[in-house]
């Protein structure tokens, strides 16, 4: 490690991903600065993710695997205790930046070092990711959560931050990586995608076994459980209904923050934390419709005019 690079260790819970996880692995054993330890932690797979992570082990000893129990279920609290348990592996080591990697993406070369170059720039810097792009999919122009949301398949964190905010907070529904980047930003820090780099995931967002409509129903409940503004989420449906081939996505995501309203689901934030989020939103939806008057074109990753 060069001595202008920030020491940083990385963290990837992976259950079931025999088909992805390879090319994760060649990422990061290429990447032009490496993790002084990347914890790779086998949550109960069922598979051969294991098998495919352990020749790997002899040849690069600062990647090491932790298994754990075969459980039947899934779900994103369960995430958390993966990524806890490799947490705890690197809690000797003196790092700077932390980084939780999910076992289904691919980067480029230099994705750490460019980041890491970021929160050289920044000390204010909490939390750090990049674009991504899926197949058809790009999150720089087909989603208006915008450059200060940091997607959880990468996102770094600057080791005081991420222990100010206390961590990930398990949620068996979801919205972990959500919550712990939101609440950053809430604590004054700065979070920042970059677009100037991007990576590639390889499974379309959410649907890890389950389909892509129930992905956005289950999304459409999960806006509505994290405090998401009732007219924010009105405008996303529709802006969602008008991206081809998303209309029934669209519908969907409505039915699922509908369904999830009627039934006045428990939510797992803060009071703080939902007015934030809510500010946030009518902040950036004023900009946008700002926008729309003027006949100006939207860029939806900076959330004004271009």
């Amino acid at each position: 490690m060069g001595n202008n690079s920030i020491p940083y260790v990385l963290i990837t819970p992976a259950r079931n991903e025999q088909a992805f996880i390879e090319k994760t692995i060649q990422s990061v054993i290429k990447q032009s600065v490496l993790p002084l330890k990347w914890v790779i932690v086998n949550d109960g797979s069922t598979d051969a993710t294991s098998d495919i992570v352990r020749p790997h082990l002899a040849k690069h000893p600062w990647i090491e695997v932790v298994d754990l129990p075969v459980r039947r279920e899934r779900n994103f609290a369960a995430k958390v205790y993966a990524f806890n348990a490799g947490q705890e592996k690197v809690k000797d080591l003196c790092y700077e930046v932390i980084g939780n990697l999910d076992a289904d993406v691919s980067l480029d070369y230099d994705h750490f070092e460019f980041l890491q170059a970021e929160f050289r720039k920044d000390p204010c810097l909490g939390v750090a990711g990049t674009i991504f792009k899926e197949h058809g999919y790009s999150s720089e122009t087909d989603s208006f959560e915008g450059r200060n949301h940091v997607s959880g398949q990468c996102q770094l964190f600057r080791r005081q931050c991420f222990e100010e905010i206390g961590g990930y907070r398990p949620n068996k529904a979801g919205g972990i990586d959500w919550m712990a980047v939101t609440t950053a930003r809430m604590m004054g820090w700065t979070t920042r995608s970059f677009r100037e780099k991007s990576f590639f995931h390889h499974r379309t967002l959410g649907t890890a076994e389950r389909g892509r409509l129930a992905s956005s129903f289950s999304y459409g409940e999960k806006d509505y459980y994290l405090g998401g503004h009732p007219i924010w989420e009105l405008f996303r449906v529709t802006y969602r209904m008008t991206k081809r081939p998303y209309l029934l996505d669209g519908v969907a995501l409505g039915l699922g923050y509908l369904w999830a309203f009627l039934r006045q689901v428990e939510r797992p934030v803060s009071d703080q934390l939902m007015r934030f989020h809510r500010k946030e939103q009518m902040q950036k939806l004023k900009t946008i419709l700002r926008s729309l008057m003027t006949f100006r074109r939207i860029d939806s990753f900076e959330a004004k005019p271009s």
